[in-house]
Order: C-alpha cells, then sequence, then structure tokens
C-alpha cells in the first residue's frame, strides 16, 4: 500500500471515536462504526518501523456512509499505482451514496478517482502547482485549509486536517459535541484558511524559457515599478502572447505573481526584521498604505501587523 499518514489515520480515528464516547457520556447512542478499511490483512509502513492491520478489506465492505483517503507519500504515482484497487470501490461507495474525504496530498488520490472534475478541492500548499498539472479539470483553491462540494471534502496541508475532521463532526453530530471535540484537542476550530502557512517560490517546472527570464526579471528587480509592457519589451515578446503564456506556466497573471513576489518579501521581513510596516512596505515598492495591506491581506489572510505579531519573535517576547 506505500507510506500513508499514519497521523491522518490514528487522528483521524481517535476523533471520531471521541465523538462516540462524548455521545454516550449524554445518553446518545454512538454514531460511527469505524473500521480502517485495506487492500491486505497487514500493510507495513516506515520501512518495517509500524504495520496496520486493516479491519476489513475493500470486499467486505458492501456500504459505507463516509469514506477518509489520508495523506500518501513518497512517489505519489507510485502510492496510487499500488492503491489502484481502492478506485472503483470509492466511485462505487460515491454513487451510492457515500461521502469521501481526501485529507492533504490524499486529496490527489481521491482526483485519481475522477470524482473531483469540476469540484472545488484543497491540498497541501507545497503540491499545488503539481496537483493543477495533473488534474487540470478539478478546481482547486490554494488558500482554503478545506472544501466541501457535493459530499467531497478535502483539507489543506499537513495537521490542517484536523479542522476538517471537526467540521464533519459538527455536520454529523452539532456544534456542541464539535466545540468539545475542538477543546479536549485543542483545535482552533473555524479556522479556514491555509494562507498564513503559505510559501511562495513560483511555478518554475515548465520549458517556456521565456517565462522563466521574466520570473526571474521579477524576482530581482520587484523593489522596482515592473509593467507588463517592460516586460514584453526585454522579451521582445507580444504583450498578449506574454500574458497568455505567463498565465499557462505559472497559474498566474503578471500582475498576481510581482504581488506575490512582493509578499513574500514583506513577508520574510516581518519575520526577521524590526522594521516598521511602513518601512517594509517601501522596500517592496508599495506607497499606498491601503493598497498594501488590501494585497497583503488578500495573500496571506492576515494584515501586515497582524503576521509580523504571529511570526517575529522579537515582537512575540516584547
Amino acid at each position: 500500500m506505500g507510506h500513508s499518514s499514519l497521523s491522518n489515520i490514528d487522528g483521524s480515528h481517535q476523533i471520531l471515536s471521541e465523538v462516540n464516547g462524548i455521545r454516550v457520556s449524554m445518553g446518545l447512542d454512538p454514531l460511527f462504526t469505524l473500521q480502517f478499511v485495506g487492500l491486505s490483512k497487514q500493510s507495513s509502513q516506515r520501512n518495517g518501523l509500524f504495520t496496520i492491520s486493516p479491519d476489513a478489506l475493500i470486499s467486505e465492505v458492501k456500504k459505507t456512509d463516509l469514506i477518509i483517503i489520508p495523506a500518501m507519500h513518497g512517489d505519489l504515482q507510485q502510492a496510487i499505482e499500488l492503491n489502484k484497487a481502492f478506485l472503483p470501490w470509492i466511485v462505487e461507495q460515491y454513487n451510492n451514496g457515500a461521502e469521501v474525504a481526501g485529507l492533504c496530498i490524499g486529496t490527489f488520490f481521491l482526483a485519481a478517482t475522477g470524482l473531483l472534475k469540476g469540484k472545488q478541492c484543497a491540498t497541501h500548499w507545497r503540491f499545488v502547482n503539481e496537483f493543477r498539472s495533473q488534474y487540470p479539470d478539478a478546481k482547486l483553491v490554494d488558500n482554503k485549509i478545506m472544501t466541501e462540494d457535493d459530499g467531497i471534502y478535502t483539507s489543506g496541508g499537513a495537521y490542517s486536517y484536523l479542522n476538517l475532521m471537526v467540521y464533519l463532526v459538527e455536520k454529523f453530530s452539532g456544534r456542541e459535541i464539535a466545540i468539545m471535540v475542538a477543546k479536549g484537542f485543542m483545535i482552533d476550530i473555524d479556522r479556514n484558511s491555509q494562507s498564513p502557512f503559505l510559501i511562495f517560490s513560483g511555478q518554475k517546472d515548465h520549458d517556456d524559457t521565456d517565462i522563466l527570464k521574466a520570473q526571474e526579471y521579477i524576482e530581482l528587480n520587484f523593489q522596482e515599478k515592473i509593467s507588463v509592457d517592460q516586460l514584453a519589451e526585454l522579451l521582445s515578446v507580444g504583450r498578449r502572447s506574454l500574458e497568455r503564456r505567463f498565465k499557462k506556466a505559472t497559474s498566474n497573471t503578471i500582475s498576481e505573481y510581482i504581488q506575490r513576489v512582493k509578499v513574500e518579501a514583506a513577508k520574510k521581513s516581518f519575520e526577521s526584521s524590526r522594521k516598521t510596516i511602513n518601512e517594509v512596505m517601501y522596500d517592496v515598492n508599495y506607497t499606498d498604505n491601503k493598497a498594501f495591506r488590501t494585497v497583503f491581506r488578500k495573500v496571506t489572510g492576515l494584515s501586515p501587523i497582524e503576521y509580523r505579531n504571529k511570526y517575529n519573535k522579537e515582537v512575540m517576547l516584547a
């Protein structure tokens, strides 16, 4: 089966088991019947360090209400190939009324079923470009910590799956129990964005040399005013052609790319320096405070001062 996320598997089981325990303490019946479902009776994990023993094989589960797909690590295509027998089973269960959740990069496996075509989804921010390249028919939203679309759920990076689990608890068992679970596991309930955690490095896994040159120019000269016409003249490329090729190669417009490079530079400054908000703003060539704050919040989900207070150690200790 390859290397799956043990934290996804165990954490999901713990949370749903806790729901059952809370309900019993309230005089209610347990809500979930939990099963690890696999392709074989044992699955070796982490080079034999751990072993998962499924409760049932997929051939033994004829009907279920919810399927949770953990993240798969290592070579994703190899992991999908190793687990391809799950794919028709997941599709069959979904068509029979089951809901399906893909956690973190488990969204890649969920997409391999074909069920994400035309649907919103999220995955770890580090893999958004790779995901878009492999599954262009899915509607990836790279800033969301979780999505729901027609009975299909996905979560963003790493431990953001905990927020999706609490969301599912609220959906199936109500707000009161969801709050109790969130407090018990110390999960920040209602957090809905992974933008504050995103590190923008640009999409450079393409073979358009002109666009690579444009990206390099932007990243080296973001402190200056850069226009689309300036880039087009620099590369001896027509403006419309440049804009079309840039969007295709990077999944960003030129304006968006410039903004994200500037914001990434501002974030690093807020994390490591004692500069004021205005000083950082001027460093990345913004002169309008309102415009800077608006763009910064759009990209990160936080205001400049909120971001600095959250990630600058000297500010936190002040």
